[in-house]
């Protein structure tokens, strides 16, 4: 339904041209809709029981979306978000340790690195982090 999006200037809103037969004729009535893009989420997010992400929307690395929200805009990097509209309510970092957390990119460990330092990975603090990160 062309990146969930719907007309809103007639009397209805459903897409009658999609379910084929003669109203296939009208598809020219379900094209040129404005295309919110790409659903983009980022490593290690935690995802609520029932909540709902809409089109469009990024949401950044180690971001936490509370059960049931309603998530309408983008969630920073390390951002807490919760409610209907998901508002942010707090991030997880201070900006300093964001950036820091975002270099390392544990994610993107090799999975016997990622292993051998899960302890640090699951429990441990920013330093920690990064002086667990592999060497080049």
């Amino acid at each position: 339904m062309n990146g969930s999006n719907h007309r809103m200037d007639g009397p209805s809103t459903f897409p009658f041209p999609t379910l084929g037969g003669s109203w296939a004729d009208h598809f020219d009535l379900l094209t040129g809709l404005p295309n919110r893009g790409d659903t983009v989420i980022g490593n290690d997010v935690w995802i609520g029981y029932e909540a709902v992400i809409m089109p469009g929307v990024r949401i950044g690395h180690g971001a936490i979306i509370s059960s049931r929200s309603v998530v309408v805009s983008d969630v920073p990097d390390y951002g807490i978000v919760g409610g209907n509209p998901a508002r942010l309510i707090r991030t997880r970092y201070e900006e300093a340790d964001i950036a820091r957390l975002l270099a390392v990119a544990w994610w993107d460990w090799p999975a016997d690195h990622l292993t051998h330092h899960i302890r640090t990975v699951m429990s441990g603090t920013v330093t920690e982090l990064e002086a667990a990160a592999p060497r080049d």
